[in-house]
């Protein structure tokens, strides 16, 4: 399989995917204090960065759970959806270490990727790009690659590599907009009866689990130079900085959207959060994208042993 087509494939949830951890922003570490007054819009941005990192957690992982498993769906328009699915281990727990901030191993179970593995390890050092290690059960290898592009699509889905974890808040000037209440129920994908399989047949189509909350509205307009969006406009949870909605803008007119349906954890910060699904739309060409996270597999600060995530691992998946 092309190094090129793997790249595209790593996983979040990402993300998140459905995310991975990512190289933090100035002041956006796992120590980054919960506000005791009103944010700047600046502020707020960091907070959702710390939530999408799950720098509230010692480790984070979406795991199997008998036939429950995290599903990314794929679907061009007008034609039937395709899909993959994964484990996820993210490891945050390196504050002993004066190198290494996080880990992060995905392993995709079935699809076109399966048998799949990808370690990627973020360092504390901020001009330190991440370092990938793919195994190719094809040539049963593991292989390493820089860090990618920011606008390379993660998984050949709808979402970037900047959406899922490279983009930082200082990548971009932020605007607050002011507060309001988020009105409408997240959306999903609506999937045919004739084209669902065994993974998708019974996912939830929305949730409306946001609908009603407080929100902080906040302009965030990129620095980068002919980009692919000119600025985007994100929907915060006041309390858990949740971001529900992010809509992208060009030349004036929105061309994408990410849903993130969100549910706490119960813990005492209530910034620990865990990602329910990803769901994306690009207007352009129309294509959709769905990253569905059953709660059965969510599982946090585990028992895990160091030795999970090391190229080791890697090398015991099986196709």
């Amino acid at each position: 399989m092309p190094i090129k087509r793997l790249r595209a494939a790593v996983l979040l949830f990402s993300a998140g995917t459905v995310g991975v951890c990512a190289t933090a922003g100035a002041g956006v570490t796992p120590q980054l204090p919960y506000p005791t007054s009103q944010p700047t819009a600046l502020e707020i941005m960091q907070q959702v960065y710390f939530v999408n990192h799950f720098y509230a957690l010692k480790n984070f992982a979406i795991t199997k759970v008998k036939r429950k498993i995290t599903v990314l769906v794929s679907r061009a328009e007008g034609k039937r959806p395709t899909t993959n699915t994964l484990e996820r281990y993210l490891n945050n727990d390196y504050g002993h270490d004066p190198v290494v901030k996080a880990k992060d191993l995905a392993i995709f179970r079935s699809g076109k990727l399966r048998g799949t593995g990808l370690l990627i390890t973020d360092y504390d050092d901020d001009s330190k790009g991440q370092s990938y290690m793919i195994w190719l059960p094809a040539l049963r290898k593991v292989r390493r690659f820089a860090q990618p592009a920011q606008d390379d699509s993660w998984g050949g889905l709808d979402f970037t590599f900047g959406d899922v974890v490279l983009r930082k808040p200082e990548h971009e000037t932020h605007e607050f907009l002011g507060k309001e209440v988020f009105k409408t129920c997240l959306q999903g994908m609506d999937i045919p009866k004739k084209h669902r399989n065994r993974y998708t047949r019974h996912l939830t189509k929305e949730s409306c689990a946001s609908k009603g909350k407080e929100v902080y509205k906040v302009k965030s307009t990129t620095k980068f130079e002919n980009w692919w969006y000119d600025y985007r406009i994100n929907f915060v949870d006041t309390t858990t900085f949740a971001d529900y909605r992010t809509e992208y803008f060009k030349d004036g007119k929105k061309i994408k959207f990410i849903d993130r349906d969100w549910n706490s954890l119960g813990l005492k910060d209530p910034r620990a959060m865990a990602w329910g699904y990803w769901y994306g739309k690009n207007f352009v060409t129309g294509h959709e994208s769905w990253a569905v996270i059953p709660k059965e597999v969510v599982k946090y600060n585990g028992d895990f042993k160091p030795s999970l995530w090391s190229e080791r691992t890697l090398r015991k998946i099986k196709r």
